[in-house]
């Protein structure tokens, strides 16, 4: 089923994860990272020692890297080519 951002967004939210059509083939998806609590940072780095973290959407890209933090731009928000990934 095809579907558009605002729909996509409540199963993100759900647990589930969405790709735009044209992602597919490079086995992209988007998904929420809940927050957490992080434990165990070297208390020299900016963060300093534990801290929590807030939600946020990444993206597994083309690489099968995560990207943090991931920001839908315009044309992902207004697309109606959005898919919940398996």
């Amino acid at each position: 089923m095809i579907m558009d951002f605002g729909y996509v967004l409540n199963e993100l939210k759900e647990g589930k994860k969405a790709a735009r059509q044209g992602w597919n083939g490079k086995n992209m998806f988007i998904f929420l990272r809940k927050g957490r609590k992080i434990t165990d940072v070297d208390p020299s780095t900016p963060m300093g020692g534990d801290f929590e973290s807030r939600p946020h959407l990444c993206m597994k890209d083309a690489e099968g890297k995560c990207v943090v933090g991931w920001l839908a731009s315009q044309t992902d928000m207004l697309a109606a080519d959005w898919l919940i990934v398996e």
